[in-house]
């Protein structure tokens, strides 16, 4: 193992657990704690300054070891979304100002990204918005204790491995580094959490997740599916309940209680079983996407399919599960709790 790939490995998760325990005795801290409410999962206030630790751990030394000047950009990208959302955590934004630069941050990267690319301009439209819906469903859901940061783990560290194996060393090294801060912070925050991400670690993961892997998929290190089996959890989830809230003529746009994540907990499920179902799961995928990766066209096809029959058979399972439980939860005005 070399000296990079250890500093990747170690010392974003030590920074980012002493930058939060810090902060954690802050009046900052107190300035953006996450009062319980009608959205919450959570009884007692608890503050959101996780994500200021684990982007103070991971992105430095992410821009220093991925050397690739592409990386470096998007990663100033996910600082900045990582600034605004603090202020938001502090001090709530319009919902203009925070859209506006979720895909501001979204077209810078696709511009840099796509370059030499023969996308066209739908291609690079559609690009946007995969990064922009990322960037946000991350945040939608990042509200149970454990699960966010945890999904992080194992995202980006999937994302490192195939990067790793396909060479990609800057950009495996850039993912190591921040699933190793996500893993300071998942110190502090699995159930029962002592601490919560909030939107500056939420958002600035979320476009992480789209921005990165775009650049893997460009640059040969995946198929373009991949990173959407990788963290599939979150991308069913979010789209499902969007989907079903559109259906259902329900003020999508407002927070809500209406997630699978918030119902199987608000249906007796601990914060712990939901957060160590869900790693399970993403495990299973990225095992899957892992192992497919290189595989002819048609078993790619072949494992697309399979995952897609099993997250419809999920989807109704767990909607049974609620129904038998009388789990009827609908949205509800609120702040992220995560």
């Amino acid at each position: 193992m070399t000296a990079s790939t250890l500093a990747a490995l170690l010392a974003p998760a030590v920074v980012a657990w002493i930058v939060i325990r810090a902060a954690m005795a802050t009046r900052f801290a107190e300035r953006v704690a996450d009062r319980p409410n009608e959205r919450s999962l959570h009884a007692s206030p608890r503050s959101r300054v996780g994500g200021i630790g684990i982007m103070i751990g991971a992105l430095p030394v992410a821009a220093w070891l991925g050397a690739d000047a592409t990386t470096r950009i998007v990663l100033a990208c996910a600082a900045a979304l990582s600034l605004v959302s603090a202020a938001d955590d502090a001090r709530s934004l319009p919902v203009a100002v925070r859209l506006g630069a979720h895909f501001v941050a979204a077209a810078l990267a696709v511009h840099f990204l796509a370059a030499g690319a023969a996308w066209g301009v739908w291609g690079a439209i559609a690009a946007v918005l995969a990064i922009a819906w990322m960037t946000n469903l991350y945040n939608f859901m990042d509200g149970s204790d454990g699960l966010a940061g945890g999904m992080a783990v194992i995202g980006f560290g999937t994302f490192a491995y195939a990067a790793f194996d396909a060479s990609a060393t800057g950009l495996a090294l850039a993912c190591a580094a921040i699933a190793s801060a996500s893993a300071g912070f998942l110190a502090l925050n699995f159930p029962p959490a002592r601490v919560f991400m909030g939107d500056a670690g939420s958002v600035p993961l979320g476009f992480l997740a789209g921005a990165l892997g775009v650049q893997g998929a460009l640059a040969g290190a995946w198929p373009f599916w991949f990173p959407i089996l990788v963290f599939s959890p979150f991308i069913v989830d979010a789209t499902v309940t969007l989907a079903r809230r559109i259906v259902r003529r329900e003020p999508f746009w407002r927070a809500h209680r209406s997630h699978y994540y918030q119902r199987l907990v608000l249906s007796g499920w601990s914060h712990r079983r939901v957060a160590l179902g869900g790693y399970a799961v993403m495990c299973a995928g990225a095992a899957t996407a892992l192992a497919g990766a290189d595989a002819g066209f048609l078993l790619q096809c072949g494992i697309i399919a399979v995952w897609a029959a099993a997250w419809l058979s999920l989807v109704l399972a767990v909607e049974r599960h609620l129904r038998r439980a009388g789990n009827g939860v609908t949205g509800a005005p609120g702040r992220s709790t995560g």
